[in-house]
């Protein structure tokens, strides 16, 4: 617990609640980063505004929180590394139908049963891969 920051935290996750809430009143849509992903990819066209401004929003503000709150040191991994996680995220928001945002945030705000299982699901493979990365390899 070297970087407790609990307000940061508390701050970031009432935003995204917020965020959550707003996207749900004001579109009728779950605030779900893989479906939102996917639907600016899908065919018809249809709504792909929001969705792009939604994921440009995302990587604008991790760019913007790097360059406002100061650099921190990200561990260094190989394209494959980065290639083969992402494609396992891919895999997982499919069987899982979808991620942790869509799920863990939307889900679990509307009381979603299938969502409760999938969070579960999330946090213990989570808490698996921590202790092997810090314990095994």
């Amino acid at each position: 617990m070297d970087n407790f920051t609990p307000v940061s935290a508390l701050a970031g996750g009432a935003l995204i609640g917020l965020a959550s809430v707003w996207l749900l009143a004001a579109n009728g849509r779950i605030a779900g980063v893989s479906g939102i992903l996917h639907g600016l990819f899908a065919q018809p066209p249809g709504d792909r505004r929001w969705r792009a401004a939604f994921i440009a929003g995302l990587i604008v503000a991790g760019f913007a929180w790097h360059a406002l709150a100061g650099g921190f040191a990200p561990r260094q991994l190989g394209l494959g590394w980065v290639a083969l996680a992402g494609v396992l995220v891919g895999l997982g928001t499919r069987i899982g139908g979808g991620c942790t945002s869509g799920h863990g945030v939307c889900g679990l705000g509307r009381f979603s049963l299938r969502s409760l299982v999938a969070v579960i699901v999330f946090m213990a493979t989570g808490m698996a891969a921590t202790f092997v990365m810090r314990h095994l390899l």
